[in-house]
């Protein structure tokens, strides 16, 4: 039996998490040897406990297989203390079960092709995987803070580093990506300003040697983010530090059209994940059943897929995702004309029909 920590979070959250629960519940009784439990994270957290990553969760996630998160974050905790803030939880979390590789698919379906504001010919049939780097490089980097000079000027500073362990374990994890899709492989730096992608860039060819059949090829970050607009489908697997990951994947979310269908996962060593889609909480919409469920169903589907080991359930939930759109179903952020609109439930009422 697999146990999966579900951490409904802020916001919308609860809503998304909901219609996922919905599909696993239809696996379950279809046999699939699975259980869950509850516990907050984030604001939801602070407001029954007093911290965004409580001990009852941290338990609960740690004696997990996997964990299955919907969002956090909101208006309302803008001004707490840095410690307390929701997004400290997530941090916090990440930290706690040492997930250190985050995998960001940026799929375009074909029938969502007229959302994206590209042209439909340029990122139709996009199927990209980006791989980030997640606990090192300048958002974790030490000395970081404000200060005042030896001038007796205010300066801020943060620290860009990495260890050889830390890239080789993501190389790995990037390399293995791609061998079971196309077997090519991008890795983004900045090598020719910075030492530290230098480095990155170095090990990433020492590791290449272990995969003879992966073609390894190399490009700096400024070029990567015009070529994921200007040609996309050049790209099959792409490998990056924390800060370039960042950004890089939420400009390749906005290729799909809607950040409301992409999934992502953060691994540890051994493949055990925290699940949860790429969008915020969207505390404007939270409440009113019109959230676009799908990003948190797939984030389902990839938890059964890298974590639990259940790749027919991974491919039946996201072939129902398939039947729904092709049926022609739509929640509002990615409605269009000659479609019908659907609510939060609504969605998910057709994805477990479909199952």
């Amino acid at each position: 039996m697999k146990k999966i920590a579900i951490l409904p979070g802020d916001g919308i959250g609860p809503e998304i998490i909901a219609q996922a629960v919905r599909v696993l519940e239809v696996l379950k009784a279809d046999g699939l040897k699975i259980e869950w439990s509850f516990a907050p994270l984030g604001g939801a957290a602070v407001d029954e406990f007093g911290s965004p990553y409580p001990s009852l969760t941290q338990s609960l996630a740690r004696e997990a297989d996997a964990v299955l998160l919907g969002a956090v974050g909101g208006p309302q905790y803008d001004n707490l203390d840095r410690p307390l803030r929701p997004e400290r939880g997530l941090l916090a979390i990440r930290k706690d079960l040492n997930l250190f590789a985050n995998l960001r698919p940026a799929i375009l379906y074909p029938e969502l092709a007229n959302a994206s504001t590209l042209k439909p010919e340029v990122v139709a049939g996009l199927d990209i995987l980006i791989i980030r780097e997640l606990t090192g490089d300048i958002y974790f980097g030490q000395p970081r803070g404000i200060a005042v000079n030896e001038l007796g000027e205010r300066e801020a500073y943060n620290t860009m580093r990495y260890s050889e362990g830390e890239i080789r374990r993501i190389a790995h994890v990037a390399f293995a990506a791609a061998m079971k899709r196309g077997k090519k492989l991008c890795s983004v730096d900045k090598a020719n300003v910075l030492e530290t992608t230098e480095f990155w860039k170095e090990i990433m060819i020492d590791v290449a040697r272990e995969y003879p059949e992966v073609e390894l090829t190399h490009m700096y970050v400024d070029n990567a983010a015009m070529q994921l607009v200007r040609r996309p489908k050049q790209f099959d697997v792409m490998v990056t530090g924390n800060i370039f990951g960042d950004i890089l994947s939420d400009e390749a979310s906005m290729l799909t059209g809607s950040i409301g269908m992409l999934p992502s996962a953060s691994l540890d060593e051994k493949g055990k994940g925290l699940y949860e889609p790429s969008h915020g909480s969207a505390p404007d919409i939270a409440g009113k059943n019109l959230a676009n469920p799908l990003a948190t169903i797939l984030s389902a589907a990839m938890m059964l897929r890298y974590s639990l080991g259940e790749e027919a359930a991974a491919v039946r939930v996201e072939d129902a995702v398939k039947k729904v759109l092709a049926q022609g179903l739509r929640t509002a952020d990615i409605f269009e004309a000659g479609c019908e609109k659907v609510s939060c439930s609504g969605m998910g009422d057709a994805v477990v029909a479909a199952l």
